[in-house]
């Protein structure tokens, strides 16, 4: 073969595996587009969630207790 023949025959495969990839990617976006279209519709939203409760006493202190947890292992790292 001669190199132009080479060329060619590279250029040939590079188109071919472009076009591969490509139609690939392609085949790739329309499946995902069709998968959301169908969770959308056959899925039920969410419920909304209700308001948090407030603190009470038992969660203050918790929460005082993560506090000094947390202080005390930035105190350690320095």
């Amino acid at each position: 073969m001669t190199p132009s023949q080479l060329l060619l025959e590279g250029v040939e495969l590079m188109l071919f595996g472009i076009g591969f990839v490509f139609a690939f990617l392609v085949l790739l976006i329309l499946c995902i587009r069709l998968m959301s279209y169908l969770t959308g519709r056959f899925v039920s939203a969410p419920e909304p969630q209700l308001a948090a409760a407030p603190v009470t006493i038992a969660d203050a202190d918790t929460l005082a207790a993560i506090k000094a947890a947390i202080h005390q292992h930035r105190a350690r790292r320095g």
